[in-house]
């Protein structure tokens, strides 16, 4: 035998004894205590991992994390490689799911190499899954590396600071990843949202060597490329960039070709906002009214139990509810194939919550998107895109990805029974009794330098105004009052609605006189809640769906007059509208309560025609 071959043999002697010890004698009682730690003090890290791999145990086993605590008991001080085995001992508790046991020996780890950045991470993560955010942090922070280390404990800081409402710190942390390496596109998506939600003007600038303003476009993503550009064409391309990045096609499909024959058509709504969400608040009556001699509706539900009555009326009005939050992609496809759904419909779209992957394995015949996106979804696998032939105008249908189809005069579902709060006065919520008060309720990161400049050159004609937003941030507000003051504007005139609970957030839209739109991703809901309660609107339509959804709403209600198609236009009649009262109570007149309800709140006319649309696409 060669000298190399004995130390294979003793190799394989050593491990297959530790694989042995593993798989029969789990608490090690085949050798008495001292006699196991001496002869384990002699043996390589090495060989504990391959007898734990060859013992094929489960992570974090009670096997595993004996053996590695044994090993470090016997080992000296100086011995090599401890940092790893306590950075294995930390794996190994993390997937037993003994967290305070995990952090212990994360810390040990870094404790005998500080610059062990995988234990960093690692430990930063146990962090913030305890809700230690500012040890997670702090962990992140200390332990940045050199280059080609740092980005991901830089990213991992990115992320959490932004969960933790940290804005600026995320945007500095996710600037400093991007110059490092500047070709990133995930983090790319998230520094530009981020910027947007500060209002942190110009949200496009070429400030990082090597990544130019093409690039953060073609990755900013789908959700904050609808409210950059109005261009359908580079919405597509943003996200078909997402979509490659972030899902893979799988070879076979679960559905039949030919579909199924079921005396009802099964009808499944897949969603992450069945929760206190815009979605469930515009879409819940059309689920309840649904003709049950015609449809079997199911709900494939991801979304966090929140107990909000909106929540518990979405999960009644299914005739089947599927929790799918904690099951896998592929476990939730193969769901929705065993109870044979005709029409799927996904109701995010590219939105946050969106499971992809549920959709490609196309586990119904004819899949669709609906309601949660308003832009393209350019995913194989979809079918349809439901809208209207206001949004999606026939002769522009062919730049979408999946095919237009239109389900009735407006695209969009509404509740009739949303209940509003108690009547509420100016004063209440700190407004002034006689001034005109412009509102716009819309998220922050939807207001463009744009169309808030628009809104200075209108405060500046109108002088007896206010403008009315939503709380949204601390910077996006103090950068909006930053624009305003150097407009010279006064800085009352700019006035943050709190938050509130829904019924009295509706019972408010009362107070204001004119709602203005922003542009290129116009209100959806927000806008359709305003002109419930007869509030009436100003819009900027566009070229996309998403700049064309209040010109869908106000086409509907009979109130084109509400619908402007350039920033002059628009300007002009909101100061039109402000300073000239015989002009102001003949367009508010038309927005009376009755135009919403006769129209958009219609909701037995939509539902009728919803279903109409969709039973056509059983053949």
């Amino acid at each position: 035998m060669t000298e190399n071959s004995a130390v294979q043999s003793e190799t394989l002697n050593i491990v297959t004894w530790l694989t042995a010890l593993l798989t029969r004698h789990s608490k090690f009682g085949i050798l008495p205590d001292d006699v196991l730690s001496a002869r384990l003090s002699t043996i390589a890290l090495m060989d504990i991992v391959s007898a734990i791999e060859q013992a094929e145990l489960p992570p974090g086993s009670s096997e595993a994390i004996q053996l590695y605590q044994r090993w470090l008991a016997s080992q000296s001080a100086g011995s090599t490689n401890l940092h790893l085995a306590w950075f294995n001992l930390g794996v190994a508790y993390t997937e037993a799911q003994d967290r305070p046991s995990a952090i212990f020996a994360y810390q040990n780890a870094l404790a005998l190499r500080p610059d062990f950045y995988l234990a960093a991470i690692n430990l930063g993560n146990v962090l913030e899954a305890v809700g230690q955010t500012d040890a997670a942090l702090q962990t992140w922070a200390r332990s940045l590396q050199p280059d080609e280390t740092r980005v991901t404990l830089l990213n991992n800081r990115v992320r959490l600071l932004e969960l933790s409402g940290r804005l600026e710190e995320a945007e500095q942390e996710a600037r400093r990843s991007l110059l490092v390496n500047p070709e990133q596109p995930d983090l790319i998506l998230h520094w530009v949202h981020i910027r947007q939600r500060m209002c942190a003007w110009p949200i496009l600038s070429e400030e990082i060597p090597g990544l130019s303003t093409a690039d953060m476009l073609r990755h900013a993503g789908p959700m904050a490329t609808l409210a950059l550009s109005d261009d359908v064409g580079v919405q597509s391309e943003a996200c078909r960039d997402w979509i490659a990045r972030k899902t893979s096609p799988i070879p076979l499909t679960l559905s039949p070709q030919g579909g199924y024959r079921h005396d009802r058509i099964r009808l499944g709504y897949l969603s992450s906002d069945f929760c206190s969400h815009a979605m469930s608040y515009l879409i819940v009556e059309l689920f309840e009214r649904h003709d049950r001699d015609r449809f079997e509706v199911f709900g494939y539900c991801s979304s966090p139990d929140d107990g909000s009555d909106i929540r518990m009326r979405v999960v009644q009005s299914f005739d089947h509810y599927r929790q799918i939050r904690d099951i896998s992609d592929e476990q939730a496809a193969q769901l929705i194939r065993r109870d044979e759904i005709d029409i799927l419909i996904d109701l995010n779209g590219l939105t946050a919550g969106f499971r992809p992957q549920i959709l490609r394995s196309k586990p119904a015949p004819v899949q669709a998107t609906y309601l949660g996106f308003v832009g393209p979804v350019p995913l194989p696998e979809l079918d349809y895109m439901l809208c209207d032939a206001t949004v999606v105008p026939p002769d522009r249908a062919a730049a979408y990805e999946p095919i237009p189809l239109y389900v009735s005069e407006c695209y969009q579902s509404n509740d009739t029974n949303r209940r509003v709060g108690k009547a509420i006065s100016r004063a209440d919520v700190g407004l002034p009794e006689q001034a005109f008060i412009f509102c716009c309720f819309s998220r922050h990161y939807k207001i463009t330098r744009e169309m808030f400049s628009a809104w200075t050159e209108i405060l500046r004609a109108a002088s007896n105004s206010v403008l009315w937003l939503a709380h949204d941030n601390a910077w996006s507000e103090a950068n909006l009052r930053t624009v305003l003051a150097r407009a010279g504007i006064a800085n009352e005139r700019l006035i943050f609605a709190n938050r509130t609970d829904p019924d009295s957030y509706i019972s408010r839209l009362r107070l204001p006189d004119l709602f203005l739109d922003t542009f290129p991703y116009n209100a959806g809901t927000v806008a359709s809640d305003a002109l419930r309660m007869g509030l009436p609107l100003l819009t900027l339509c566009g070229e996309a769906f998403a700049s064309r959804m209040a010109s869908s709403l106000l086409s509907a209600i009979g109130q084109p007059e509400g619908i402007t198609t350039s920033h002059e236009e628009y300007v002009a009649k909101a100061i039109r509208l402000a300073t000239e009262v015989g002009t102001y109570g003949t367009f508010r007149a038309k927005f009376s309560h009755g135009a919403w309800a006769r129209s958009v709140g219609n909701i037995g006319r939509f539902t009728a025609d919803f279903e109409s649309t969709i039973t056509s696409l059983i053949k």
